[in-house]
């Protein structure tokens, strides 16, 4: 069982959480069976586990990052294994969405969730997360949003919803909402009996590091060892860990960290250009992937990276992280009086989308969208102003 990284081991500590993950590729969890022909050769056959689906394009296993257009845009959904990076926005307001679409596709598909903040306890932040829509209200809020929009009908391919403009770009196929991907009332709050019935782990730093603990100069800050420690026991204690074969039933482990880097996590990377702890963060980041990439595991990472000064910072972060989308909110800027951007509350910049078992990343085929959140859904949309926009100015 890999270690996690611990005081007096510099990188040779936390090279020991990943020197399982480094003797192989991104592992697409494929095991060896029988064809269905029936012959005595072996295949790779990936593993069936509900609300996950092999993507078209590589074969590796995709779960549901909770908003189907995200979906779209990242190939599929999110590798088993990978790490979503996502840039808050200003306030906090729509990554802070994001982040409980993510854990409420989970609880709907009966993953197992592990929920991890320095702010806010896990308990209170799966109280808040929204009501799944059934397939038949969530047509009815799409066809209300696209029929009854007050615009010439010259401007309605403009204004049309993502999955429309959006789905042939990705060259995949259609999601049913009721296999892979649901759609999420943001008015309501997902009902207490499926909280209950969830299995979910919680780890809320104040209760895991005591106010007088002292803490010895390390690489690593205390509260990053801490949760790294967490998240290894349970991958290894519940079977998760895909180097080893489960005797249940398979699941997949989701893992969401909120405000990671934020100064609540004893991390000082936001407060000066050249903080002490800008190594601890992206060590921290790279023993986490080493975790990743040998269990059946998939984590979303919320990271105020608008208050991270040192930019080789940011890209090293960047660089340690699978997918990378960035929130821009319209709140207090110029944007938001803007007439071109008048029906959006932000902008949604993909800037990094994985080329798994490849040394390069990939390039989304759509950057310019803008996205809303209206009264009960959050939608991202392509909006044809936006690259004529920026076709005249570049």
């Amino acid at each position: 069982m890999a270690a996690v990284a611990t005081c007096g081991g510099d990188a040779g500590s936390a090279g020991s959480a990943v020197a399982t993950a480094s003797k192989s590729n991104v592992t697409s969890f494929q095991r060896r069976g029988p064809r269905a022909s029936g012959t005595n050769d072996s295949g790779p056959r990936l593993v069936s586990i509900t609300g996950t689906r092999p993507s078209v394009r590589n074969g590796q296993l995709l779960v549901s990052t909770g908003l189907p257009a995200l979906d779209q845009l990242l190939g599929g959904g999110l590798a088993v294994g990978t790490v979503l990076l996502i840039e808050e926005d200003k306030y906090n307001i729509y990554s802070s969405l994001l982040f409980k679409y993510f854990l409420a596709e989970g609880i709907v598909n009966g993953h197992t969730l592990l929920v991890a903040s320095a702010n806010e306890d896990p308990a209170n932040i799966l109280q808040e997360l929204p009501a799944p829509l059934l397939d038949d209200n969530c047509k009815k809020e799409f066809d209300e949003d696209v029929y009854n929009r007050k615009t010439p009908e010259s401007n309605i391919k403009m204004k049309i919803a993502w999955r429309y403009q959006l789905l042939p770009k990705m060259e995949i196929g259609p999601v049913s909402s009721s296999r892979f991907g649901h759609y999420y009332d943001a008015s309501k709050r997902i009902p207490q009996e499926l909280i209950e019935a969830s299995k979910w782990h919680g780890f809320f730093l104040p209760e895991k590091i005591p106010s007088t603990l002292k803490v010895e100069p390390c690489s690593l800050t205390h509260g990053y060892i801490k949760l790294l420690q967490f998240i290894q026991n349970i991958i290894y204690e519940e079977g998760f860990d895909g180097s080893n074969p489960q005797k249940k039933q398979k699941n997949i482990l989701r893992i969401g960290i909120q405000n990671l880097g934020s100064p609540l996590w004893g991390d000082d990377i936001c407060c000066t250009e050249n903080g002490d702890s800008s190594h601890s963060l992206t060590k921290f980041l790279y023993v986490l992937r080493g975790l990743l990439r040998t269990s059946l595991s998939v984590c979303i990472i919320t990271m105020p990276t608008h208050l991270i000064q040192n930019k080789a910072v940011i890209a090293h972060i960047t660089n340690l992280s699978d997918i990378v989308v960035g929130l821009e909110s319209f709140i207090g800027s110029e944007r938001e009086t803007n007439p071109l951007y008048k029906d959006y509350h932000g902008l949604i910049h993909i800037r990094q989308i994985p080329r798994l078992n490849n040394l390069v990343c990939d390039e989304s085929d759509v950057k310019d969208l803008g996205f809303k959140l209206k009264r009960k859904l959050f939608t991202i949309e392509l909006e044809s102003g936006f690259a004529s926009f920026h076709s005249a100015h570049f």
